[in-house]
């Protein structure tokens, strides 16, 4: 379960007025299928195909070693996030995942070091196939490991809209291809095949993942999670104070999610309105409590633009390892946390910081995980999601497209 807290003012009549307004634009988006991200919880179908792939290449996947994800943004930041956040559980195959995601030739070199094509799965994904970090890296994982050998061709699965550039490629080649649906974005894609199927082959229960995600969704429409609308709200009515968001989150597990969050709340909110005029919200992502010795100080007596949220996890789950009940020469100072759970002691830093923040008149909110587990990771993702689009609509944007990403690749067309 996820447990969430807020500083932020209380709701006034005129306020309420707008969270209704908000909701009916939210409920209006998710009938409209205006995204198709709101169906990805409460669909079959990224299960279906990847439990289909899987039974097809059996004797590929019993033998895999080596995962290669070649994608870029959305295509990767998301899975990236999950398996950051979810790799310390059990079921956790011993598969190395991958990624090709940046065409700078250090990493890609590093990326594929000692990756044989014998014990590797490359999986491709695109909505189109034409990004050109992705074909590129893709031609030359093809060139290179020679993949288009009918003994290779196997290794290669791509998740792409159906009916894509890519698809068709896939389709002449006789090279395997799970299809998405047109009206997912990238970077709401995690919850499709884009996620499930590459959690599914590491060995997580992608269903509970899912399930987390359909909860969160349920409530949220069901009006049993209004904070949801509540922070969107207060965080766009404040644009002007407080222009940047700072997720802090209080594990090294999450550093990944931070990134995710980061695209999802740039790339969606940062636009022109339909007035237009310029608007967007700042996103910063900081790893407690590693960022208390490094950004804090700028949040706590810098500008006051920046509302924090904390994200922490309940220690009482985790009561190993401790702090060893040991004093040492001029160092007494610290052992007042002899005794105590790494867990604890890293709760309550964040605490400390929160509090902190707080007497500063900085705007705080905080979202509390009891464990970690496939379940709290899909409700985490999903409430983003809505957070990001209930915010979309406060600020009367497109949430789900990204002309000025466009303008760029137009650019560097015509460079070439």
């Amino acid at each position: 379960m996820l447990e969430f807290t807020h500083s932020f003012a209380h709701t006034t009549k005129d306020d309420t007025r707008c969270l209704t307004q908000i909701f009916e634009s939210i409920t209006k988006e998710r009938a409209n299928q205006t995204s198709g991200y709101y169906a990805l919880p409460f669909s079959q179908k990224a299960l279906q195909d990847s439990q289909q792939y899987i039974k097809q290449h059996k004797d590929l996947i019993t033998k895999l070693k080596n995962i290669v994800i070649i994608g870029v943004g959305g295509s990767s930041l998301g899975l990236k996030a999950l398996d950051t956040m979810l790799s310390s559980l059990p079921q956790r195959n011993a598969i190395k995942l991958r990624f090709l995601e940046c065409t700078d030739c250090i990493a890609v070199e590093t990326a594929l070091k000692k990756v044989k094509v014998k014990n590797t799965l490359f999986i491709v994904i695109s909505k189109s196939g034409s990004t050109i970090e992705t074909s590129s890296l893709f031609k030359y994982v093809l060139e290179t490991y020679n993949l288009l050998s009918k003994k290779h061709t196997s290794h290669i699965v791509a998740i792409t809209d159906e009916n894509s550039p890519l698809q068709k490629w896939c389709q002449k080649h006789k090279i395997a291809s799970i299809g998405i649906d047109k009206n997912v974005g990238g970077r709401f894609s995690v919850l499709s095949s884009v996620g499930i199927l590459p959690l599914m082959l590491l060995g997580y229960d992608v269903k509970k993942l899912l399930q987390g995600a359909k909860e969160l969704a349920m409530r949220f429409f069901d009006r049993k999670e209004d904070h949801i609308l509540q922070k969107a709200l207060y965080l766009v009515q404040n644009r002007e104070q407080y222009p940047i968001n700072v997720l802090f989150s209080y594990s090294s597990i999450l550093k990944e999610f931070n990134a995710w969050y980061v695209q999802l709340w740039a790339e969606s909110l940062g636009k022109l309105n339909i007035h237009n005029k310029a608007v967007g919200l700042t996103p910063v992502g900081l790893v407690g409590s590693i960022d208390q010795h490094s950004f804090l100080q700028l949040i706590v007596q810098g500008c006051k633009d920046k509302s924090v949220t904390f994200i922490s996890l309940k220690p009482t789950h985790y009561p190993k390892p401790r702090v060893p009940n040991t004093t040492l020469t001029f160092l007494e100072s610290t052992d007042f946390a002899n005794g105590a759970s790494f867990a604890t002691l890293l709760d309550k830093q964040c605490l400390a910081t929160m509090q902190t923040l707080q007497a500063q008149g900085i705007p705080t909110d905080s979202i509390v995980i009891d464990k970690i587990c496939e379940y709290n990771a899909g409700a985490l993702v999903m409430y983003y999601e809505l957070l990001t689009s209930c915010a979309g609509c406060a600020l009367e944007i497109n949430t789900y497209d990204q002309p000025g990403v466009e303008f760029g690749k137009t650019r560097l067309r015509e460079m070439f």
